[in-house]
Parts: structure tokens; sequence; C-alpha cells
């Protein structure tokens, strides 16, 4: 019979993935983890198997807290309140970040996703996600006339994806919000209704 865990897996997980999100995942040890985590190296082999698995799950609790939990909270709010809704929790999280770690996607995008062909697919099914909210807000956001940009609604919603990603990368190194949002009023001026 299996011992029961002698620790809080939330927990653990959560303390994984701030050393990871904080040194990114080349330059974390197992040790870095383990330390980070409060366990042992061998209970961490035990609960989680290699660093690479650990590092799937905690990317995996990163995009189901911070980016679909984002878009069902958001899915029901009216089209431009729903996307300037997202990239304003986007600048908030930017901005309170004394740290500067930036976005653990892109992160993991950048480090891990080029040299990873299965972790590349976790990567993309994410993006496909935020790419997907924005489509149905601009299709959404058309059929009520409120947006009237130009375009095809998977390529506005690609743009804005873009536009995202860049945002997130900015903001590691200027997280100003008279920066953060300046780059935003063209984009939403450009989607609104006249």
């Amino acid at each position: 019979m299996a011992r029961p865990r002698a620790f809080d897996e939330a927990a653990v997980l959560d303390a994984a993935l701030d050393c990871f999100w904080s040194r990114g995942y080349e330059a974390t040890s197992v040790r870095d983890l383990a330390g980070g985590m409060g366990i042992t190296g061998a209970s961490l082999y035990n609960a989680f198997g290699d660093k690479r698995a650990l590092y799937e799950l905690a990317f995996e609790r990163y995009v189901r807290a911070g980016v679909h939990d984002r878009i069902a909270r958001l899915e029901a709010l009216p089209p431009l309140e729903a996307i300037e809704a997202f990239f304003a929790e986007v600048i908030a999280n930017s901005v309170g970040d004394p740290e500067r770690k930036g976005c653990f996607l892109v992160n993991a995008t950048l480090e891990l996703a080029p040299h990873d062909p299965e972790f590349r697919r976790h990567v993309e099914a994410v993006l496909d996600a935020m790419q997907g909210f924005f489509q149905r807000q601009v299709e959404k956001g058309r059929a009520m006339g409120v947006i009237a940009a130009p375009g095809e609604a998977d390529e506005l919603a690609a743009m804005l994806l873009g536009q995202l990603l860049g945002l997130r990368v900015l903001s590691r190194v200027d997280p100003s919000p008279e920066r953060l949002n300046g780059m935003l009023r063209p984009l939403f001026a450009m989607l609104r209704a006249p």
C-alpha cells in the first residue's frame, strides 16, 4: 500500500511554478525545485517524475488559473469590454510584477517550445484558445454593430494575440502603465465602430 503524501500538492506545485517562473526551465535545478517546494529530491521524483514532467504540471497550473479562468470569466461580457478587460488584467499583472518575471506562457514559448515538439503542442493549444476567445468577441461585436474593424475575424483575432504577446514581452523591460496602455489605445480605437 502506497503511503499518503506528506505535503500539500497544490502548494508544492505553486512553489515549483514560482521557481520555474523566476529562473526559467534550464536554470532551475532539481535541487532548486526541491528546496523551493520544501520537499526532498526523492519526494519530488516519486510524486512528479522528472523535472520536465514537473514543468509541464506547473505550466498547466498557470494556464488553468491565468488563461482559461480569465477566458471563462470574461466570455459573458459585451465583446469590446471583454477584449479590453482581458488586456487590462494582463497590464495589471505586468505592472504588479516587481521581479519582471513576465508571462510564464511567453517564457515557456521562447525557452522550451522551440526545442520540444510535445511541449510546443501544449503552447499552441493555449495560444489557439486565446485567439479563439478574441475571434468570438470580434464576431459577436460585429453582429452587435460595435466592432467595425476591417479584415476577417480570424485575422483580427491573430492581431490581438500578437499585440498581447508583444505587450507581455515589452513589460519585462518597461512595465509602465502609460507605455502599455499607449500600445493599446490605437488598437481599441481601430476596433470600435464609428
